[in-house]
């Protein structure tokens, strides 16, 4: 078993190799369709994705102008010249026996992704390149025989490389997890995970600590959850200290994620570049482009997760309410603007705040809890400014705030909430003079008396019970905040 001691004797090393699906409306090389999702096996696929005689490929426009966006993203330079490559490694599920790629000339560059953690740390994750490329079919294993699927074959991907800066599985997910932002954000992919729209290759090595090389690799691939790439590589790290421990050798090979079991499973020798046998691909003629082009492409960008968290942080919110906004603009995009909503607000710094940390505490638990709840119809700026104003105005305590919040949320249209709220009885009463006579009321009563004793003798706690009565006496329209002064007052 290993120990943390024995853990802590080792460096973990991950480099990350992501596919992203690119959203363009047809495929890489040919005009069928690119979304494959719960379509018919080998329903969407060409002559030119069946590898036919005389079919030649013609690049997809749409596919190189996201590219240079997830560029952008990823800081990173974008080639003025790039070129696709053969990659005559063995597909059983592409027809014509390699896959176009670009090995030697990619079109995105250097670049660097800032992954924020936690603990207000920032690591800086360093990208190698990122080329574009065609994905394969799909294979399903039937015991004797597999049947083959080229639904996806030729779907537009971009395969963006990590250098090998990530130390810490819960930096792994850090860093997917901000791809995934990252790409979706600037409108380069669709972000579906389930369907495979980004899939993960993760990279590990254990190197004894100050060791003048890194350890041997092993690659675990296709993973496509934030947690499967944590625990992958964690699992990885351990079952390779084991190997080293006991004096033996990490092999270098590919493995597969048994999320299931939870661990790793061999699945073949990891192969070197000169096994796949690379070779230009005179079909298709280089990509060439200028600054200009570069730059109008990318001007045409919205706003990335960095930008946002600027704006965000001005508001003093925490890490994992800014955290939370940003993946929730992402989960409901479509929907409802939450980023935009708050924004709109954002020089009423009080206000902002407010709105956020209701839209992180109510709003979006509401949303994921409640799936088939009708959203999208009313001004949700307005319901939640109405609240505030209410709140702060201590006409609404936060408890039938939070009921108020529910039963409008789903409403066709708004009403003026102010009044909606004083028929449901929702707004309490601060009118002194009226709970001065509950509080008196609750004081004398009986049942009050060993309070009222404790909290003569100093137990200010009590003063949460007496409260209590006299919200219960109002049928919860008292100001708590009110009463408790008066109930100070009186004793």
């Amino acid at each position: 078993m290993m120990t943390d001691e024995i853990l802590a004797k080792y460096d973990m090393t991950i480099g990350v190799e992501c596919h992203v699906q690119l959203a363009t409306k047809t495929k890489l090389f040919s005009g069928v369709d690119n979304d494959a999702r719960d379509k018919s096996p080998n329903s969407v696929v060409s002559p030119i994705d069946y590898a036919l005689p005389g079919m030649l490929p013609v690049l997809n426009r749409a596919a190189v102008d996201l590219a240079i966006k997830a560029g952008k993203a990823l800081n990173s330079t974008i080639a003025k010249v790039s070129r696709f490559d053969r990659k005559h490694y063995f597909y059983p599920d592409l027809p014509k026996g390699y896959q176009t790629t670009q090995m030697y000339q990619p079109i995105i560059g250097a670049g660097v992704v800032h992954v924020p953690m936690e603990d207000g740390s920032i690591i800086d994750v360093r990208i190698h390149h990122a080329h574009l490329e065609e994905d394969a079919g799909k294979l399903t294993h039937y015991g004797s025989y597999s049947l083959v699927d080229l639904n996806r074959a030729g779907t537009p991907l971009i395969e963006i490389v990590s250098e090998p800066d990530i130390h810490s599985s819960a930096a792994a997910k850090g860093y997917v997890n901000e791809l995934y932002r990252l790409m979706t954000y600037a409108g380069v992919t669709n972000g579906d995970l389930f369907h495979g729209n980004m899939r993960f290759d993760v990279n590990v090595s254990a190197a004894l600590k100050g060791a003048a090389e890194l350890g041997k690799r092993a690659e675990v691939k296709n993973l496509n959850s934030f947690r499967s790439v944590e625990r992958a590589a964690e699992y990885e790290f351990k079952r390779q200290v084991e190997i080293l421990e006991h004096g033996e050798k990490v092999v270098q090979e590919t493995r597969g994620w048994d999320d299931a079991k939870q661990k790793t499973t061999s699945q073949r020798s990891k192969e070197d570049a000169q096994d796949y046998r690379y070779m230009p691909d005179a079909d298709i003629p280089p990509i060439i482009l200028d600054d200009t082009e570069i730059a109008a492409i990318q001007a045409d960008m919205p706003r990335l997760p960095g930008d946002w968290r600027l704006i965000l942080q001005k508001l003093g919110l925490e890490y994992l309410a800014i955290e939370t906004l940003l993946d929730a603009e992402n989960e409901f995009r479509g929907k409802i603007n939450i980023l935009q909503m708050i924004e709109s607000v954002i020089d009423d710094t009080k206000k902002a705040k407010f709105i956020a940390n209701w839209t992180v505490n109510n709003f979006i638990t509401i949303l994921r809890s409640e799936p088939s709840l009708n959203i999208g119809s009313i001004d949700y700026l307005s319901l939640q400014t109405a609240i505030y104003d209410l709140i702060e105005s201590n006409k609404l305590s936060s408890t039938n705030a939070k009921v108020l919040f529910r039963e409008l949320i789903g409403v066709d249209e708004l009403p003026n909430v102010e009044t909606y709220a004083t028929e449901k009885g929702y707004i309490q009463v601060s009118d002194e003079s009226a709970i001065a006579a509950i509080v008196d009321e609750v004081l004398a009563d009986p049942i009050s008396q060993k309070a009222v004793e404790d909290l003569r003798n100093g137990n200010d706690k009590v003063i949460g019970f007496l409260v209590g009565q006299i919200m219960k006496k109002s049928g919860g329209k008292a100001n708590p905040a009110l009463a408790q002064k008066l109930i100070k007052e009186r004793i």
